[in-house]
């Protein structure tokens, strides 16, 4: 067994889905290693991962509509504001998706379907710049 690992910067323009697929499946590509797993993870609170069709884009704008809609921004929500009014709505819809996903690698490749792409889902509203950590694990 080998394994490699490294971490993907992500900058996005706030809240949204951004994809990063292509720059996932070039380090797997580059690590030389045929099977075995892969392990994808992000390192923040308030953005989070999921696996999402990347052909119409108006599956990401309904998506993103319905979590708005699901956990609305509100200065009489919650008591966690310090970081500003989209900060909780945040937590919660990472808590509600993921911060790590596992992918399998076949003949040095993710098998991913057709229409899957690997997303950044950014819930806070202004710009930022995620890590995410890629570790594979195989031969």
């Amino acid at each position: 067994m080998k394994q490699a690992i490294t971490t993907l910067r992500v900058p996005n323009q706030g809240a949204g889905l951004y994809e990063f697929t292509r720059e996932l499946k070039d380090w797997v590509r580059s690590t030389g290693l045929q099977d075995g797993l892969l392990t994808v993870f992000c390192r923040h609170t308030s953005a989070s991962l999921t696996i999402q069709e990347n052909a119409d884009p108006d599956v990401l704008e309904d998506l993103q509509a319905y979590f708005k809609n699901l956990v609305p921004q509100s200065d009489h929500l919650y008591r966690h504001s310090q970081e500003g009014l989209d900060d909780m709505p945040a937590h919660i819809r990472t808590v509600l998706t993921d911060v790590s996903l596992s992918i399998p690698v076949m003949g040095g490749a993710t098998v991913l379907g057709t229409w899957q792409g690997v997303f950044l889902f950014e819930h806070r509203n202004n710009r930022q710049d995620r890590e995410v950590v890629l570790h594979i694990l195989g031969d």
